[in-house]
């Protein structure tokens, strides 16, 4: 071998080692939005054939994904609240059947063929990190499960109503592959958001997923935030340490200063093209932590702004935002949203319409943050691509704020994506918001 051809080896070997390449994702995912459905507290009925009457009216509102959290049948030994109660949806007694509180399973494949018709994708809520108690693999299969001291199944963390998977198993790792693969070819699913993702090892994640894609090209949103999640195949994990600033600037415990530390460190550890899950609210927030009206307070809209503009951002919407919902609901007992007027279907409306409009609004569009003078409580943001600009004006106090942004990147005609009105903005420009007030700008293409 030639030194010159040597040192060339060297250069691409260097390259590959140094450098890593823009994850691709599906290519609808970019500018969408996701629905998780809590299909128990949904409706009065609360099953498949209810739901399906609901899909116009949230594609009427711009809903692109559906997440449905699990439809899979729910243990009984152990069951949280009791035995006569409906128990934890995370506790999976069959990979392989449909909760029969939520019908069969032919309506579960009538809804998905009615949800693509319509342009919908379905995700559904996969958990891989543990079982029910009496799921039929605790008797078939024992050495799929992690024992306690006394040579039983463990039980994860406080969870008494689940047993512990083993990874360690490779019959495990083949049968949970087998199982995510039947959803896809029997029911025709277009991804999975798995439960507990950061609790089961990542070189099982990267060979699933890998196993899936050879089926179809699916949409994989993991419950955690560790960046190797990435690396292991995943489109979209949480951006846990981000939301937990942005939950204490409503309450003054946490400040803009440490929001921006928090998404620089962000940068720094995760991939470039990582899709983060933002929210104001989920399954979990809602029923342990409080609503985005306890926890976001009169900002609650603001920081709805915020997560449907933010940079890698593929956003969430939780099942009763657009009613709005303002109870925690029960988690193992039946708790119906109470729905009525569908006050906030229009605000929402206007959120996934920007998105999809404008490829500024894209997950993997640039985002150049502006710096305001003073304006601690301001938070002013642009985002480009393909030649669309945009730019977030953000008031996340309880005071009035007039500000002016010295940037020349204001200069251009856009439209206020709330009011609708076209606006001619230049370094000039002042902008007065109220307060929690918030302004979106669309810049028209040149």
């Amino acid at each position: 071998m030639s030194k010159r051809i040597a040192c060339f080896l060297f250069f691409i070997f260097f390259l590959s080692a140094h450098f890593s390449f823009a994850q691709q994702h599906p290519s609808w995912s970019y500018q969408s939005n996701i629905y998780e459905v809590n299909l128990r507290q949904y409706t009065s009925a609360g099953t498949f054939v209810a739901f399906e009457k609901s899909l116009p009216r949230l594609k009427k509102m711009g809903v692109e994904v559906l997440w449905f959290m699990p439809i899979t049948p729910i243990g009984v030994i152990g069951r949280k609240g009791n035995e006569s109660e409906m128990g934890s949806y995370y506790s999976v007694k069959d990979y392989y059947a449909v909760n029969p509180d939520y019908g069969t399973m032919k309506d579960w494949k009538v809804l998905v063929q009615h949800a693509h018709a319509m342009g919908f994708r379905i995700l559904i809520d996969w958990v891989p990190n543990h079982t029910s108690p009496d799921n039929p693999w605790i008797k078939n299969h024992p050495d799929f499960y992690k024992k306690d001291s006394l040579g039983n199944p463990a039980i994860p963390f406080d969870w008494s109503d689940t047993r512990q998977l083993n990874y360690d198993n490779r019959e495990l790792r083949d049968s949970m592959i087998a199982a995510m693969k039947w959803w896809i070819t029997e029911t025709n699913v277009d991804g999975f958001r798995c439960d507990v993702a950061w609790n089961v090892p990542d070189d099982f994640w990267k060979e699933a997923i890998a196993e899936l894609h050879k089926v179809k090209d699916v949409f994989m949103l993991a419950e955690g935030d560790k960046p190797s999640l990435h690396e292991a195949g995943f489109d979209e994990t949480y951006p846990w340490n981000i939301m937990n600033v942005a939950y204490g600037i409503y309450s003054r415990k946490s400040t803009l200063l440490q929001l921006d530390s928090t998404i620089r460190y962000n940068d720094s550890v995760y991939p470039k093209n990582a899709f983060r899950l933002f929210f104001t609210t989920n399954h979990d927030e809602n029923s342990w932590n409080g609503t985005e009206f306890e926890r976001f307070g009169e900002g609650y809209k603001t920081f709805a702004v915020w997560a449907f503009t933010m940079k890698n951002s593929v956003p969430l919407i939780y099942s009763g935002q657009e009613e709005p919902n303002k109870k925690r609901l029960k988690f193992f007992v039946k708790d119906t949203i109470p729905w009525n007027k569908y006050s906030l279907a229009s605000f929402y409306k206007t959120l996934t319409t920007l998105r999809k409009s404008s490829p500024a609004f894209a997950a993997d569009a640039s985002f150049k943050q502006s710096i305001s003078g003073t304006y601690k409580d301001v938070y002013v943001y642009f985002r480009e691509k393909k030649g669309r600009k945009a730019l977030v004006i953000l008031n996340f106090s309880g005071n009035d704020q007039a500000i002016s942004i010295d940037d020349a990147g204001v200069a251009g005609r856009a439209k206020n994506i709330f009011s609708g009105a076209i606006e001619k903005l230049n370094k000039s420009s002042t902008f007065t918001l109220k307060p929690w007030g918030y302004r979106v700008y669309d810049y028209l293409a040149k």
